[in-house]
């Protein structure tokens, strides 16, 4: 009788994996729908497969989809002819404006060395590894070297799952980037010897109709990047300045302990969140501005924000915490956080929209955002080095500037912080948050110190 019900169940799921809305990425002759990008390796159609030559001293090559995908369920055989590593890009991305093109985002790893890493997620050219497989010996042994071997990927919302050969071998939680091309890895080498591996693909098809009504159950726990630095970051000098618990990092930006409030009230900070609660909108009479106990000069900076509807924070840097005595917020260049539809500051500032969001707030106005709708994630990134300062917002440049020249100081002397002698010039300073009396989230803040 169990013997009957388990094959009656695997002929229902066998059944309506079949029935399933597959489409084909590959038609098994040409290469259409795909384009090269990134390095010279070869690429090329054999006996039904895609297949990716390598080829010395050029940098990684990504043959990637026309298209771009949000959620969907990937399968995909991979056999490579040699060792050596490779992977497949999911919801990645190649923009001008970053590293000049260069192809960033997921990556499924196809790794045959000892360390037998294939099947976890890579974050290529951002957060290196994100599930690297240490003491996982079954998923480790699910690749078969110098075989087909059938991957299925499974990214739907913030979750992404891989399997190898029907084994389950990664189960991660991150919400960097919803949505990019798919691409197939040929990677950079530097030795003549290694020249003419050969990685092919086949059977590659995907569904994006309702992926989740054809997902796998896995048994693997799930691991979340929320407010964690990556293996690979931790080797980077990246510094988290909140770990989802504690703001033993940070004090109030007028006194020398964090302001403490009952719940609901002022700043909170638990289940991974630090939050500004509603208090009627004005600028730091509730709780007050927090800012970090250290000092920063130069720095890549990231911070995620959420904001309710018509609310308004900012992130500010280089803050001189001392200056501003009086009533209101304390003194700094300012990364603005806005809902630009529904508060009236999007409208006003010395420089048309130079207080909307991810703006050089009354300074310089942000161009061409890709912002997430008020109630959803956005990612704000800053990075200062020497007088060159740049802001972006969910992976792309939104405007850039140079501290201590005769333009940012005519930009100074036409705002409100004309009254401050030095503004926006002083070596270093503090990374604050804003109260500005609206309810404001905020996660996932690295900070790392360039040299």
């Amino acid at each position: 009788m169990r013997l009957y019900l388990l094959i009656f169940l695997t002929s229902v799921l066998t059944s309506c994996q079949q029935q399933a809305p597959w489409q084909s990425l590959f038609d098994g002759e040409t290469l259409n729908g795909w384009e090269q990008i990134g390095g010279v390796a070869e690429y090329s159609v054999e006996d039904g497969a895609i297949k990716g030559t390598t080829v010395a001293n050029t940098p990684n090559s990504f043959l990637r989809t026309e298209n771009t995908y949000t959620d969907f369920i990937l399968e995909y055989e991979v056999k490579l002819s040699a060792e050596t590593n490779s992977g497949v890009q999911i919801r990645s991305n190649s923009i001008p404006e970053f590293e000049n093109g260069r192809t960033h985002g997921y990556q499924v790893e196809i790794d045959p060395s000892e360390r037998a890493w294939t099947g976890g997620i890579y974050d290529e050219a951002r957060r290196g590894w994100l599930y690297p497989l240490r003491d996982m010996p079954e998923a480790q042994a699910a690749y078969k070297h110098l075989e087909w071997n059938k991957f299925r990927v499974e990214a739907i919302g913030d979750t992404i799952k891989t399997w190898v050969n029907g084994i389950p071998v990664a189960h991660l939680v991150d919400d960097r980037t919803a949505e990019g091309f798919i691409a197939l890895q040929v990677h950079s080498i530097y030795s003549d010897d290694d020249e003419g591996i050969e990685i092919q693909w086949r059977n590659i098809r995907i569904i994006t109709e309702n992926p989740g009504k054809y997902a796998l159950e896995t048994a693997l726990p799930a691991i979340d990047m929320y407010n964690k630095l990556t293996h690979s970051q931790q080797d980077w000098g990246w510094e988290l300045l909140y770990d989802g618990s504690s703001m033993n990092k940070w004090r109030g930006a007028r006194s020398a302990e964090f302001p403490e409030s009952p719940e609901g009230t002022g700043w909170d900070y638990k289940e991974g969140l630090i939050t500004i609660n509603e208090s009627g909108g004005g600028e730091s009479v509730n709780a007050g501005d927090i800012v970090t106990r250290e000092l920063f000069s130069d720095f890549e900076l990231w911070v995620d924000f959420k904001v309710t509807p018509g609310a308004n924070s900012g992130i500010k840097y280089f803050v001189d915490a001392d200056l501003n005595k009086g009533e209101g917020s304390s003194i700094g260049l300012e990364y603005q956080i806005l809902d630009d539809d529904l508060h009236p500051d999007a409208k006003l500032g010395a420089q048309p929209g130079s207080r909307t969001v991810a703006s050089l707030y009354d300074l310089i106005k942000a161009e061409n955002k890709p912002i997430n709708p008020v109630g959803e994630w956005n990612h704000a990134r800053v990075i200062s080095k020497g007088n060159h300062v740049e802001h972006w917002l969910n992976g792309r440049k939104v405007l850039e500037y140079d501290r201590n020249t005769p333009e940012f100081q005519q930009l100074v002397d036409e705002s409100k912080y004309e009254v401050w002698p030095g503004f926006g010039t002083w070596k270093e300073g503090n990374i604050l948050l804003q109260d500005h009396g609206n309810d404001v989230h905020f996660r996932n803040i690295f900070i790392k110190r360039l040299d």
